[in-house]
């Protein structure tokens, strides 16, 4: 009697679920990846002894001030006179309503421009009243 030579199974990985571990891996990168939003203008941020995180940074204003009189809102450059406007219209906002403002200030910048920037977020009310300042950690 005669027996036949079973073949071998080849030892291989599978790849049929290939698609499908790349298609949750693309969709889980997408989901979880964070840019960030605005870059604003280069300041030199003033140096505090102590400082505390903002909650989140979602409805929260960003306004750049640097020393030469320039005010950047959202990586655009406005004029003063527009700064009311355009944080009233974000404080009314229905889908994300504007809950604090932060305001990265140069620490060379000329406060009498500043306090006009303050003038013209009292004009806009609400939400808009809720100024942060950004401040780089002071070394010891």
């Amino acid at each position: 009697m005669k027996f036949s030579k079973k073949s071998r199974a080849e030892a291989g990985i599978p790849t049929a679920s290939m698609p499908d571990i790349i298609f949750m891996l693309l969709i889980f990168f997408m989901v979880s990846t964070v840019f960030k939003e605005f870059r604003g203008i280069p300041i030199r941020l003033p140096a505090a002894r102590q400082i505390e995180k903002l909650p989140g940074k979602r409805n929260v204003a960003y306004i750049w001030a640097d020393d030469k009189d320039r005010v950047s809102i959202d990586d655009k450059f406005v004029e003063i006179q527009e700064i009311s406007r355009l944080m009233y219209d974000k404080c009314n906002d229905d889908i994300a309503p504007l809950r604090i403002v932060s305001m990265k200030i140069d620490e060379r910048a000329n406060m009498g421009h500043i306090s006009k920037i303050h003038e013209e977020l009292r004009e806009a009310g609400g939400a808009a009243l809720n100024v942060n300042y950004s401040t780089k950690t002071a070394s010891k």
